[in-house]
């Protein structure tokens, strides 16, 4: 047997290496596949990351809504799971990078990441309300590029999982305060009618002379009844204490108050526990006079951001409660002082850390300018246009009041 020593082990490597005979071709071929495959795994790499990134955020977001919907909406537990699944795939659909979502014939559709999931709805009762636990997974199959693919790996499965947890009591402690138009154009019909009461008599005076005397006589006519906009105002704050009593049935957590205004303030409520004392006031209002807010929202501001308000829920609940001022007006101030007032106390207020809702109602350009100003976003500010957006408005608002109390748990 003929055995080779270093020296000609070496001299051997040298020769293949310096022959120009076709080994380089040959050492290329075996590396430009490995090299290819490296580079695919890469790049793939990078895109499992990013799209289960984005993936994750829809599971998480969909968990939100539907246990949002849970105590808010008071849905069942299919609609809820309903609600996760299809939440889930568009929320995923609507930010996918488009090469995966509709130019990749490997990648998942919609209708996949929805029919795929799983999602569950476990409710737990105690005595101040109903707790919902909402868990989901999902996941989205992504096809490889051609680089990967020749390792073996033609598709990739990326899975996630979220969930949330919500309640219909209130454990966030809140003041409110409402701060409302009363003026005279708040008699205004409105264009939505009255459901309980669809037609309505108008009695008039229709006398006539007989000689040099009057003789008077009433007549009448039937015409449609619409709300109201002060009929209107008085349902939309219905609507929100409802909310806030949902969130809170033991007036543990929550306290509100209101103050009305038109050319001047009017006399405002305390704040107190529940909402009972601010939905008597709004019931009892009138429309009369012109409009000046400027009084009324340094009032509510320096009411709502009080230590006193402070103290009251460390003592009941143990809290720092959140600031909330709603805003709602169907015109304009008459004086441009009125204006600048206002606006000077939204912005003492929004540095201070209260959140301030704004509602328009049929407002004019100029109303509707003040009130977007003293928005503490455009998420915060609401344009009606009848009673029925009024109601939907001042609902919402009290949903994102209380809505705090949902959140991710995984």
């Amino acid at each position: 047997m003929m055995t080779r020593t270093k020296t000609q082990h070496s001299s051997l490597l040298s020769r293949l290496i310096g022959c120009r005979s076709g080994n380089f071709g040959m050492i290329t071929a075996l590396l430009i596949p490995v090299t290819a495959a490296a580079a695919g795994v890469a790049i793939d790499f990078n895109r499992m990351v990013q799209i289960k990134t984005l993936l994750q955020d829809s599971a998480d977001s969909a968990v939100l809504a539907a246990a949002n919907a849970l105590a808010v909406k008071n849905v069942s537990d299919d609609e809820a799971i309903a609600l996760a699944k299809e939440f889930m795939a568009s929320q995923f659909y609507n930010i996918v990078p488009q090469e995966d979502s509709s130019t990749d014939p490997g990648a998942a559709a919609p209708a996949d990441i929805d029919k795929a999931a799983i999602a569950s709805v476990q409710r737990t009762t105690a005595t101040g309300g109903k707790t919902f636990d909402v868990q989901l997974t999902g996941s989205y199959t992504m096809k490889t590029n051609g680089m990967t693919a020749l390792l073996g790996w033609k598709t990739v499965t990326l899975s996630v999982s979220a969930s949330a947890q919500s309640t219909t009591e209130s454990k966030n402690a809140l003041s409110m305060f409402m701060v409302l138009d009363r003026s005279g154009s708040m008699e205004e019909d409105t264009s939505t009618v009255n459901d309980a009461k669809p037609r309505e008599t108008v009695y008039y005076d229709c006398g006539y002379y007989q000689g040099r005397n009057w003789v008077s006589r009433t007549c009448s006519y039937e015409q449609t009844n619409y709300y109201t906009k002060i009929e209107s105002l008085k349902l939309a704050v219905a609507s929100l204490t409802t909310q806030l009593n949902t969130a809170d049935p033991t007036s543990k957590y929550v306290r509100t108050a209101a103050v009305s205004y038109n050319s001047s303030m009017q006399k405002p409520t305390t704040l107190q526990w529940g909402t009972a004392s601010a939905l008597t006031y709004v019931q009892a209002l009138t429309a009369t006079g012109g409009t000046d807010s400027s009084d009324a929202m340094a009032r509510a501001y320096s009411d709502v951001s009080a230590t006193s308000e402070d103290t009251a829920h460390k003592n009941k609940n143990g809290q720092v409660p959140s600031k909330f001022i709603i805003f709602m007006t169907d015109g304009d101030n008459n004086y441009s002082s009125a204006d600048t007032k206002t606006k000077a106390t939204c912005d003492t207020a929004k540095k201070a850390g209260v959140q301030i809702f704004t509602v328009a109602f049929m407002a004019p350009s100029k109303g509707q300018s003040l009130l977007k100003y003293c928005a503490s976003s455009t998420s915060n500010y609401y344009d009606a246009q009848n009673a029925a957006e009024l109601v939907a408005a001042f609902k919402e608002i009290g949903d994102k009041a209380v809505q705090a109390s949902t959140r991710l748990t995984n």
